[in-house]
């Protein structure tokens, strides 16, 4: 007999990943700049195709699909390609790429709370809502106080990348893939 399991694989991994990244930044917070712009470069290119393929599934299932998933999945993924190909721009960017990139990323996943709410249900919902709208105060505040970012980035981007991590963990044991 072949059994379904309702665990979102692509969550449960993305979460898993996130969490592990976010625990080593806030473990190692100095002197990894350049470590930072790698693993930065490499989430941004996750997070912008997941956007992507979010826009594209949604569109199949609802005719139509929240253009800003695909704008932020598209600047997300040359975001991510421009830190992975010049890591030494990227570490003297970074105080202004990173909040940007924060800011786009909260932007995009607020904008389809209701394909939450309708998929996973009000606890996912609320979680989702509270996580992006303080990553989007975060990300606010970095850019207004760069002085922040230069010296709170490992924290900020750990506690970040642990938050996120939680959200899709969470989002893979709801019983309903978030990207189908």
């Amino acid at each position: 007999m072949n059994r379904r399991t309702d665990i979102g694989w692509p969550e449960l991994i993305l979460g898993t990943v996130l969490i592990i990244l976010g625990v080593i930044m806030l473990k190692q917070p100095s002197g990894f700049l350049m470590w930072l712009v790698v693993v930065c470069g490499i989430i941004a290119i996750c997070t912008g195709i997941a956007d992507i393929i979010l826009y594209v599934r949604m569109e199949r299932f609802t005719g139509f699909g929240p253009v800003i998933s695909l704008v932020t999945g598209i600047l997300g993924v040359m975001a991510g390609f421009m830190l992975l190909v010049h890591p030494g721009a990227g570490t003297w960017a970074i105080a202004m790429v990173l909040p940007i990139w924060i800011i786009a990323h909260c932007i995009s996943r607020l904008s389809h709370l209701n394909y939450v709410r309708f998929r996973l249900g009000t606890t996912y919902y609320y979680l989702t809502m509270i996580v992006n709208i303080l990553g989007l105060i975060a990300g606010i505040l970095l850019v207004f106080r760069p002085a922040i970012t230069i010296f709170s980035i490992g924290f900020l981007v750990g506690l970040y990348l642990i938050l996120e991590g939680i959200d899709c963990i969470i989002a893979a044991f709801g019983g309903k893939n978030y990207y189908r």
